[in-house]
Order: structure tokens, then C-alpha cells, then sequence
């Protein structure tokens, strides 16, 4: 029996764990989840996953329900695939489940890809697993971390990459928000190592102490003061979704903001439209596209070498400020969940959930 996180896709207050007995056809395997991450990333799933294609991962067999991607940490309990043995263990993209079924393809000694095909529309970053006992990046001891930071790290690795690439749009100030945000956060944490750039984070007034703290910023302030900072040609990195913080950001720099990029959603009920900003029009920020692309470029090989050691030191950073809480079981999930999406959540905690039995 598994059980597996729904979440009403029109009213996302409301959830349900959902039990059901899989049946495995040739070629699948079944996977028990051992643990994954919540984080406000998820919540930026459920919110954008109509347009964005997060709902069809792992689709929900009654209409208007949909099951929240999350990373972590499965091991194989079930075999019907050639290649892929049972006590196999994997890290990649997952329901927030028991279990979860996959279907192995592309397999190789370091990874393999689920080739399901209601999965095959969407980019094969998010359809690869790596196995853990082959992978780079795998450290026992810091499973959770990698779960709460490494994808939300890995979107903040790629803005770096994708401003660099475009010689930050000639700006020197780089302003975030939702700056105390764990995405925000290494977004800062990188650019702080550009010469020249002046990193701004916009929170709210009660997280200012705490992102003020972390000395990634070199200037932050509250939603309500965009209109203090110094005009300067800028990139905005908008990590909240805020329709009037957009505005006030754009009209506050109006010429001298050189680009706008939309990459989360933390403060989704306030979402607005972008009609008639002053300024540049925002543009949504797909992550897996300039991964791609510089997958072609570098090669893989190189591409892995520079996450890895820009992850390195990221993850050994945030021991200093980060603690992790660990939840069991649907009832905790549905809590925790419930406290995740009006945003009631501690910036300094990282949660780490296991919605099944222990091994």
C-alpha cells in the first residue's frame, strides 16, 4: 500500500493522502521514498504548475487534484526493469509520496531516466535520477542538505550563469526579493562574488534581521523602502510574484532597470499583471534552458565540475545559519504544508519530510 500528498489545485489550502496498491507492468520498478524536501519551491510548483507542466510529473487520478514535485531520496524495493536492481537507491525528482513508480530508460552506471510517457513533454532534467553510490555530488552525510538546498541552489547557480552570460545586461546593481528566501539567498551568496556588483535583497520587516545577517547582501531593506535605494542601472530577480512590489520596483528604476525575471512565487495571492510597467517587460525564468544550453557548451563533464564546486562551498556556508527540522507521516506533511503557503515558516529551518514508514 502507498500513501501519496494531494493538494486541491483550485483551492490549495486543501489536501488529502491518497492510498493505493501500484501495480508494476514489464519495464517499471517500484521505488520506496525514503525522505524528501518542502520548501517554497513547491509552493511555487502548485502555483505556476498549470502553465509550467509541474502537475503532469506525476499526475493525480481524480480530476482538479494534483501531486507537488519534491526532491529527495528513493531506493528501488521492486524490479520488473533489466538494469535496474532492487536496493538501488536514487536522488532526483519526486512525489511527495511512499512510494513512487518509474519506468528506467537511458540507464547507465551513474543515472537513468524515467521514460514514462506523459513525462517525455517535459525537459529531461527533471526526468534524470542519479544513483547515489556513482554520483559526484552524493554525500551521506549531508542527504538532507542536498535535498534542501541543491535544486533551489542549482536555479540560483543557473541566475548567476545566465546574468554572467549576458554581461548583466550592463547593470551594477542586482536587486532580489523575497531575499530571505533559501533561492534568494544563493542567488546573493554567488553574485556576491562578482566584482562591481551590488547586491540588493528586499524582505519583509521581519526577516530583516535575519537576511541582514547572513552577509550575502550588501544592502537590505523592507518591501515598503524600494524607493531609498539608489537609482542605478539594475536587474531585477524577482523570487515573489508580487504584483505591487513589481510595480514599485519598475517605477522606482524605470530606464535604469536593464531586466526583470520572474523566478518564484512566494507571495503568490498577490500575483498581478504586467501591463504597463515602466521599464522592461519581466520575463519568466525557465532554469533547465540555460542549463541545457550550457550543458552544450561546457559539456556535461565541465558543467558538473563547476556546480560541484560552487555547491561545495555553498553547502558548507549555510551549516553556519540553517537547521533542519525532519516531519513523518501525511498528518505532519498536511501541517506542515498548511503553515508553508501563507508563507508562516522560519527562513532558518529547512524541513525534511518522510511520508511513509522508516526502512
Amino acid at each position: 500500500m502507498t500513501t501519496t500528498f494531494e493538494v486541491n489545485r483550485e483551492n490549495r489550502s486543501e489536501t488529502r493522502a491518497v492510498e493505493q496498491t501500484p501495480e508494476l507492468a514489464e519495464g517499471q520498478v517500484l521505488a520506496r521514498i525514503d525522505h524528501f524536501a518542502l520548501t517554497s519551491n513547491n509552493i511555487t510548483y502548485s502555483v505556476i504548475g498549470h502553465m509550467m507542466g509541474y502537475w503532469d510529473f506525476f499526475p493525480a487520478a481524480d480530476e482538479g487534484w494534483g501531486r507537488v514535485p519534491a526532491f529527495g531520496h528513493a531506493e528501488i524495493i521492486e524490479s520488473r526493469c533489466d538494469g535496474v536492481a532492487v536496493g538501488t537507491r536514487a536522488y532526483g525528482y519526486l512525489p511527495m509520496a511512499s512510494h513512487v513508480v518509474f519506468e528506467p530508460g537511458r540507464i547507465n552506471p551513474h543515472s537513468f531516466h524515467d521514460m514514462a510517457a506523459h513525462r517525455q513533454p517535459m525537459s529531461s532534467v527533471y526526468n534524470r535520477y542519479a544513483l547515489t553510490d556513482a554520483d559526484p555530488l552524493h554525500d551521506p552525510e549531508r542527504e538532507e542538505q542536498r535535498m534542501l538546498l541543491h535544486p533551489l541552489f542549482m536555479t540560483s547557480f543557473v541566475i548567476d550563469d545566465w546574468c554572467g552570460d549576458n554581461d548583466l545586461f550592463g547593470a551594477t546593481t542586482v536587486v532580489v526579493s523575497s531575499a530571505s528566501s533559501k533561492t534568494a539567498i544563493g542567488v546573493a551568496h554567488l553574485m556576491g562574488k562578482r566584482e562591481g556588483v551590488h547586491v540588493v535583497g528586499l524582505t519583509s520587516p521581519g526577516n530583516v534581521e535575519f537576511t541582514t545577517a547572513l552577509g550575502c547582501y550588501d544592502q537590505v531593506v523592507t518591501y515598503d523602502d524600494v524607493t531609498t535605494l539608489d537609482t542605478a542601472p539594475a536587474v531585477y530577480i524577482d523570487m515573489s510574484a508580487a504584483g505591487d512590489l513589481r510595480l514599485a520596483v519598475h517605477t522606482h528604476f524605470g530606464d535604469d532597470l536593464k531586466a526583470s525575471s520572474s523566478v518564484g512565487a512566494t507571495d503568490w495571492d498577490s500575483m498581478g499583471s504586467d501591463a504597463d510597467l515602466p521599464g522592461p517587460t519581466p520575463e519568466l525564468f525557465f532554469a533547465p534552458t540555460q542549463i541545457e544550453k550550457r550543458t552544450s557548451e561546457w559539456g556535461r563533464e565541465e558543467m558538473e565540475r563547476r556546480i560541484l564546486e560552487a555547491w561545495t562551498a555553498y553547502s558548507a556556508w549555510t551549516d553556519d545559519w540553517m537547521t533542519i527540522v525532519r516531519h513523518d507521516g501525511p498528518a505532519e506533511l498536511a501541517a506542515l504544508w498548511a503553515d508553508m503557503l501563507p508563507g508562516r515558516v522560519d527562513p532558518a529551518i529547512g524541513h525534511v519530510v518522510r511520508v511513509g514508514a522508516e526502512k
